[in-house]
């Protein structure tokens, strides 16, 4: 065989060779050539195809002669620019061909045909169907756009409606999200396929047209799938379910609910998808898509996609199930730890509101107590624990019940943050211990104590790093008490500083947490100024009180946990006192019986007289005998009756058991007997012991 070497200028290649005709006509490119004025010389059969013409109706007529509408007359806007520029353009389009009803993605490119001397001539257009590409890059950007859309929250609905609003109008011309009502509450749902009917509630929709008319069932209604229905079947098969009109089981499936029937009918929808929606082997619901209007049914490819967005959405929808369990779990332990009902007491008039932060934030350590205190005093407390969750509201419980023990031994508001410091000090350092260095176990948190007496009428309040409390003056002015900030608890080794202040009767305290006043929207000046105009309305109810203050204050979504106590200030009348001073001498004992046997008979208490008067000896002999001056012994008439004995000795007595033989000893036995109660407290000139027993005829806890 002879083989000819090619030259300069001699391509080896016969010129008449067809290569140059096969070129254009077998291209996969529909293509077509226009001169300077934007006639077609040339075109092949696939550009023929695509516009539904033959090449007789096209060469020698402009395009926008053939084919009016306004992507030709772009396609000549860009044919002109080639021209007068001299450099190729390109761009996408998507248009239906004839005789097909579905839309295709097509590059569309256009170059300029030069001659020797480098002059625009004439143009090339290339036309390439690149649907497959395209529907592979959408579908990756949907994927992409839900990892950054889809579980934004750890809220169970908006989770299901962000499922929704992705796959419309993209994927499907209707989308509705059915969930197991056990997700809903948090709870763990049964593992594995469901079979046979199966109630589902409608959590989220999403439609092509406004108001989603297509539904038949409305958000948070039920709807019982029968085993039939394309979502029962593939919660039962845990595969998706393709289905659409032409399938004699689709009409036999929609078949049995008329409305629906009905829906399906005047919409046209002919392609309906089911997927289920299933996380961590645990099935939550199903997620079904339909077609309507868009005229093509989905396809292998949309499948794909659906089962992937759905599982997408069904890790976030089960997160957000946890988190729902946990913060109801959660909620639960708070509102457990937190008062019943708060106690009844003379000192003052109460009214409280504790409320959660939105759903999206987790529940966190807030707290509030009013604790009753000897001589007819009252503590009031608020406190916040650092973090949100279950170790908050645990460590909360912790510390009230700390902050209760520490009240009984009445310490004073500075000392007892002293103690609830070191306790929180001591709970961070075992936390440590046993996590190792994790910060998210250590323990901090912030406390208001207050004590109001209702005798003197006067209130001690220190606190730990907690906002000022608010005073509201029986005149209507509104302050925030100039109170020594003190340390957070947990801080530990710093002291904490405690203030005096009469308040009249009829005074306000407000005591509430940070999250009332603070907000990362506003500044904090801000919310105590929108506190203080709130607590300018007067109203006789602190009911009232509390929710217009929680109204005017709040944001409608607040980020953090809200307490709030309000307290109105009474004082005890003096002929509900009486105080006698009383020198270090055993022949006064006497003398004190008769003059409370006087006083309550004024009070009309005379049955109380003979226990009264064996407590009163007891604890006054053990003044004068065991302790010092000054002596002092008071009687307080309120919901009990209470009777103190003050003395210059700062020694607490303990109760104990006389033998047989021994002349003393039974004291304290005998007051523990007779009353409902009795203590010991600290005072700056030594300790009062005090004791209280019901009113004669009536119950303690009554008014009197």
């Amino acid at each position: 065989m002879a083989v000819r070497a090619a030259t300069d200028g001699d391509s080896g290649i016969p010129p008449d060779a067809p290569f140059m005709h096969w070129a254009f006509t077998q291209s996969p490119y529909a293509l077509a050539i226009h001169d300077r004025d934007l006639l077609c010389l040339r075109v092949n059969d696939r550009m023929c195809q695509m516009f539904g013409l033959t090449e007789d109706e096209l060469r020698g007529r402009r395009l926008t002669d053939v084919l009016p509408g306004p992507q030709y007359d772009a396609m000549e806007r860009y044919m002109r620019q080639v021209l007068e520029e001299g450099k190729p353009a390109q761009r996408e389009t998507y248009r239906r061909v004839p005789g097909e009803n579905r839309e295709r993605a097509w590059s569309v490119s256009v170059s300029p045909l030069k001659d020797q001397a480098g002059r625009t001539q004439a143009v090339w257009i290339g036309v390439l169907d690149i649907t497959e590409q395209y529907g592979a890059r959408q579908r990756l950007t949907m994927l992409n756009e839900a990892s950054t859309h889809i579980g934004t929250t750890l809220d169970i609905t908006r989770t299901a409606q962000e499922l929704a609003d992705m796959v419309v109008p993209r994927l499907a011309d209707l989308a509705v999200v059915d969930l197991l009502d056990a997700v809903l509450s948090g709870d763990e749902p049964s593992p594995g396929p469901l079979t046979g009917a199966v109630a589902l509630r409608r959590v989220a929709h999403q439609s092509i047209f406004e108001g989603v008319p297509e539904a038949v069932v409305k958000p948070g209604d039920v709807d019982v799938h029968p085993e039939s229905f394309p979502s029962a079947r593939c919660l039962a098969t845990g595969r998706p379910v393709l289905t659409g009109a032409d399938d004699p089981t689709f009409a036999a499936a929609t078949g049995h609910n008329p409305a629906r029937a009905a829906t399906i009918r005047k919409f046209g929808i002919h392609s309906v998808l089911s997927v289920p929606i299933r996380a961590r082997g645990v099935t939550l619901g199903a997620a079904v898509f339909l077609r309507g209007q868009r005229p093509d049914p989905f396809e292998p490819d949309d499948v794909l996609l659906a089962e992937e967005l759905t599982a997408r959405a069904a890790v976030s929808l089960d997160n957000a199930r946890r988190y729902t369990r946990e913060r109801i779990t959660a909620l639960a332990l708070q509102r457990s730890l937190l008062p019943q009902r708060l106690p009844r007491q003379s000192a003052v008039e109460v009214a409280s509101r504790y409320l959660p932060a939105s759903a999206h934030v987790g529940v966190g350590g807030d707290w509030f107590d009013v604790i009753p205190l000897s001589g007819a005093r009252v503590a009031l407390v608020v406190g916040d624990v650092v973090g949100h969750g279950i170790h908050a509201s645990a460590t909360m419980g912790r510390l009230r019940t700390a902050v209760r023990t520490l009240a009984d031994i009445d310490l004073p508001p500075d000392e007892l943050l002293t103690r609830l410091d070191d306790l929180v000090s001591r709970l961070s350092a075992g936390a440590d211990a046993d996590d190792g260095d994790d910060t998210e176990n250590d323990v901090g948190a912030t406390c208001l104590y207050a004590v109001y007496d209702p005798v003197s009428r006067r209130c001690s309040l220190a606190r730990a790093g907690h906002p000022l409390p608010a005073l509201v003056t029986p005149d209507g002015a509104v302050s925030f008490l100039d109170l020594p900030a003190g340390p957070p608890l947990g801080l530990g080794g710093l002291p904490f500083e405690s203030i005096e202040i009469e308040l009249p009767a009829g005074s306000i305290l407000a005591l509430y947490t940070d999250g009332l006043i603070e907000s990362r929207y506003q500044d904090i000046d801000l919310g105590f100024e929108r506190l203080r105009r709130a607590l300018t309305r007067q109203d006789p109810s602190l009911e009232t009180t509390c929710d217009y203050v929680l109204k005017a204050v709040l944001p409608d979504r607040p980020a953090d946990d809200v307490a709030l106590l309000v307290a109105r200030t009474h004082a005890l009348d003096s002929d509900r006192v009486a105080t006698w001073d009383l020198p270090a001498d055993p022949a006064v004992v006497a003398g004190a019986r008769k003059q409370v046997a006087a006083r309550l008979a004024r009070w009309g208490l005379d049955d109380a007289a003979f226990i009264t008067g064996l407590i009163v000896s007891e604890l006054v002999t053990n003044a004068i005998r065991h302790a010092g001056s000054p002596i002092q012994l008071r009687l307080i008439r309120d919901r009990t009756l209470i009777c103190e004995v003050s003395d210059g000795s700062s020694t607490a007595p303990h109760l104990r058991r006389g033998r047989v033989l021994d002349e003393g000893g039974r004291g304290l036995l005998l007051v523990s007997q007779l009353t409902q109660r009795w203590g010991t407290r600290q005072t700056p000139r030594g300790k009062t012991i005090w004791a209280e027993q019901a009113l004669p005829g009536r119950d303690a806890g009554s008014v009197t």
